[in-house]
């Protein structure tokens, strides 16, 4: 017990000081968390940590997914439909079978072991690419289209996994079946995603309790998950439309507590298992290369078959993303009208945007040892191998190059989430200042406390409509610089005011706790924008 917990109070260390690192240097968290467990792991005499599948796919895939579906805006995920499944499902089907081609022409494995590693490494890890792109200027339709393609992409390369392995261990395999089974798990994952949303929905309405609430939403992945998976369809796709279908609803049936307090939880567990899984990543080249020993291929082959798998991994999201982005465009004129020709720079930036990561290990580290009794899975650990170095290769190339290449490109963001910001705010303003006058009228005695809100709020409205675009100040301001300045010397004041009565002995610790979450939330209100 005392080594399991020197191991978990190691990792977080290692999470946070390798968290600073890439701060300092201004990379994103998964590449670093990455090199750093890797570099761990070759350092003698320490355990060694094996890297459990089912623990990635119980454990880390849900809470790490449902997050990311709940934030994503329903309305930009639909209206990107189209790409994002051409890339989900398209993409990931088309890198199966190119990687299976090659592995068997050039590798000398059976098809179905070729399918099999194909499906591995086919999708792109919704993790990394969160992460990565969230940290980038480029227009917000990139970032919707990689997250939403990143959400949906691990439950097409899982179905096929499932679909190459039973092939693998047959010997039969079938177009019609395969094509009729994957739409029954895909839409009976949906299926249970919808219903735990709506009862997570439901729960929600009934009860006004933070705590209460943010447990709730902790279990509910899990709660998507599970049955979804223990029934034979799409845990992956009934936690994201768990998430998305939550996302819609929490903001109408939630109080301001609930809101307020919940998004730090999940951005600290969504930070803490993003950091523990990116660097058991790392940390499992030991059993990578103690496993491939026993195989006896020459370094200089594993160095070929490494440069032949990344490349073609990289190069057939390319060759597909260009021609997926234009062809339909092109041949459908509907298409076209309703949603012209992108730059090509901005395609370059999607086809550029591949770092594969935990789920392609999950799956590799999850093929059996045996096909049969006596009969070992051919090649299963330079499969293993092969997907360790996709992985790395990806993450460190392509994740670290992306920043040059997006200034070399010079892609910046089309303020398009700024522009509806501002347009919101002066509306919802000038919608409480309707509000006020009305009360005005019908209520003379409250004149007084009406003149104060009203003065705030043509503030506001004047600021917003002074940083609109074309103006010289672009930045949304919701107070006037010196109202701004004013207000911040006050907050000083009162908080050294209330930790002076509090060391006095004056006031309790509790006390100064409630007064303080008051004047940090007037704070954090204050510097939102600047």
């Amino acid at each position: 017990m005392t080594a399991i917990v020197e191991i978990f109070v190691g990792l977080m260390l290692a999470v946070v000081a390798l968290a600073l690192v890439a701060r300092r240097l201004q990379i994103p968290y998964p590449i670093l968390f990455v090199i750093g467990g890797l570099v761990l792991g070759l350092i003698p005499g320490l355990p060694e940590l094996r890297l459990d599948p089912e623990l990635v796919f119980v454990f880390f895939l849900p809470p790490l997914l449902f997050p990311a579906a709940m934030f994503t805006s329903w309305r930009d995920f639909r209206a990107n439909l189209r790409p994002i499944s051409l890339l989900a499902i398209g993409l990931v089907l088309f890198t199966t079978t190119a990687i299976a081609w090659l592995a068997h022409c050039f590798m000398g494995l059976p098809l179905a072991a070729g399918f099999v590693l194909g499906a591995i490494i086919s999708p792109p890890d919704a993790i990394a690419a969160t992460a990565i792109a969230q940290r980038l200027k480029v227009p917000r339709r990139i970032v919707t289209i990689l997250e939403g393609e990143s959400l949906v992409n691990d439950s097409t390369a899982l179905v096929a996994y499932r679909f190459a392995l039973a092939a693998m261990i047959t010997g039969t395999f079938s177009w019609a079946k395969a094509g009729e089974q994957f739409l029954l798990v895909s839409l009976g994952g949906i299926l249970i995603g919808l219903a735990v949303g709506w009862l997570a929905t439901w729960f929600h309405k009934q009860i006004e309790d933070a705590p209460i609430e943010i447990t709730v939403s902790l279990l509910t992945p899990f709660a998507a998950y599970l049955p979804a998976e223990h029934i034979g369809v799409s845990g992956v796709l009934a936690v994201v439309t768990a998430g998305l279908y939550l996302g819609w609803k929490l903001p109408e049936i939630t109080d301001f507590r609930t809101r307020l307090e919940a998004r730090p939880v999940w951005q600290m567990t969504g930070f803490l298992l993003n950091g523990f899984i990116f660097i058991l990543i790392g940390l499992q080249l030991p059993a990578v290369l103690q496993g491939l020993a026993n195989d006896n291929i020459p370094v200089s082959q594993l160095v070929w078959y490494t440069f032949l798998i990344s490349v073609a991994v990289i190069g057939v999201r390319i060759l597909w993303v260009f021609p997926a982005t234009y062809l339909p465009r092109m041949l459908f004129k509907s298409i076209h009208d309703r949603d012209p020709c992108p730059s090509w720079r901005h395609v370059t930036i999607v086809a550029w945007t591949g770092m594969r990561g935990v789920v392609s290990l999950a799956a590799a580290m999850s093929v059996p040892e045996f096909i049969h009794k006596n009969v070992p899975f051919p090649k299963r650990d330079l499969i293993l191998f092969l997907t360790f170095m996709v992985i790395l290769v990806t993450l460190v190339l392509q994740g670290l190059s992306l920043p040059a290449l997006i200034r070399w490109l010079g892609i910046e963001d089309d303020g398009s989430l700024e522009n509806e910001e501002r347009s919101a705010r002066v509306k919802a303003n000038q919608a409480a200042l309707d509000r006020l006058e009305n009360i005005a009228e019908s209520e003379p005695a409250k004149i007084d406390a009406l003149k104060r809100l009203r003065v705030e709020y043509e503030d506001h409205i004047l600021q917003l409509k002074a940083s609109a675009p074309g103006r010289t100040n672009k930045r949304i301001r919701l107070f006037s610089a010196e109202y701004e300045r004013l207000s911040q010397l006050a907050l000083v004041e009162e908080r050294k005011t209330i930790l002076q009565l509090r060391n006095e002995s004056i006031i309790s610790d509790e006390v100064l706790r409630e007064i303080q979450q008051d004047i940090d939330l007037a704070e954090a209100r204050l510097k939102h924008h600047q």
